[in-house]
């Protein structure tokens, strides 16, 4: 099926020699590519959310280590991967909670560490491969999803899980632009996800670019609108899926999910299998990452409230697997996964 209709956006740009990045602190109402000329400034670009969404993190820091490799003489990439250990340890810890950072960073140590001669265009080719494959998976994704939708339904999204947040189309996005082009989504409703406003700011943008009607709602109007009966999927990305299907997301994902099994809406889970991480057992183990809480504190430049307050910031939460009904890779759909049934799909690394 022709996506191309629904596909206009594209944050990540390999320049040759430098690294443009769709600023997304900036949007919706400047557009505007941020350039990285080396593997420091896509550190600060990963962790100031320049660019974000585990996918597109992963896409950059590959992009990064191309970078740092620019600064580097070795004659061989095992040569090389020595050298480049401090940037790709620099990359890895500018977002701790996306494994797709960790997971992208560890395939360019591999092709390095048998690289030879040649190594400089190996590594800029596998990161090029990181990136189309990210897209084509994607699309493949968003048909897989879209499948399992009745046609005539209303869905809800949190934050954003669209191109901005991948090489291209989206992941819980894309379901949702595969199932209008397709006919089987009527209604698109996004909540707003505090305090970095990802629905708000960007999901919406997204989707008015795209031509796709959209309804924006208070996070904490959720359950009200799943009691309506207008939504029937909750649609959501991931950061990290561990081995038993409990999925970290932004904040606010949990108490959606709650809702929605409440309230009798399926929520399917859609995102890359450089996502799962099966080295980790459940989500207990998962690093939930604290942001500034001057983020809460604020509006801009301006304190949003009195003096004195406190403020906790978390910007992941936990769904376990308990809550879900489908989970959505490249590989294929797991319905209620569970260990037994993520083995099957993933294999059993728990131990590695």
């Amino acid at each position: 099926m022709d996506f191309d209709r629904y596909d206009h956006i594209r944050p990540i740009r390999w320049l040759g020699s430098q690294l443009a990045l769709l600023d997304q602190r900036r949007l919706p109402f400047t557009v505007e590519f941020v350039e990285c000329h080396d593997s420091h400034a896509v550190s600060a670009a990963i962790r100031d959310l320049v660019v974000r969404g585990a996918p597109a993190i992963g896409i950059a820091a590959a992009y990064g280590v191309v970078l740092a490799a620019a600064e580097v003489t070795a004659d061989t990439g095992a040569e090389a991967l020595g050298k480049l250990a401090g940037a790709i340890d620099e990359l890895n810890t500018s977002r701790p909670t996306a494994v797709n950072l960790m997971w992208a960073s560890a395939r360019m140590r591999r092709v390095l560490a048998v690289a030879g001669r040649g190594w400089r265009a190996m590594i800029e080719r596998e990161a090029r491969a990181i990136e189309a494959e990210d897209l084509a998976a994607n699309r493949h994704m968003g048909l897989l999803g879209a499948e399992l939708i009745t046609p005539g339904s209303g869905v809800l999204t949190h934050c954003n899980t669209g191109s901005l947040a991948t090489a291209g189309f989206g992941t819980a996005l894309g379901v949702i632009r595969a199932g209008v082009a397709m006919g089987r989504i009527d209604k698109v409703f996004a909540s707003e996800t505090r305090p970095w406003l990802q629905g708000a700011r960007l999901t919406v943008w997204e989707l008015k670019e795209d031509g796709i009607p959209a309804t924006l709602i208070a996070d904490g109007a959720g359950a009200h609108l799943m009691k309506t009966g207008a939504v029937q999927w909750l649609i959501v990305g991931a950061d990290r899926i561990c081995a038993n299907g409990d999925v970290a997301n932004k904040i606010g994902t949990y108490a959606h999910a709650i809702a929605a099994r409440h309230h009798g809406v399926k929520v399917m889970v859609v995102a890359p299998s450089s996502t799962v991480d099966m080295a980790t057992v459940n989500g207990d183990g998962i690093e939930i990452e604290l942001r500034d809480p001057r983020e809460l504190l604020f509006s801009g430049e301006r304190r949003a409230v009195a003096e004195g307050v406190e403020a906790w910031n978390p910007v992941f939460d936990v769904t376990p697997a308990g809550l879900i009904d489908a989970l959505v890779t490249e590989r294929g759909v797991i319905e209620h996964p569970d260990r037994a049934k993520m083995t099957a799909v993933f294999g059993d690394v728990s131990s590695a």
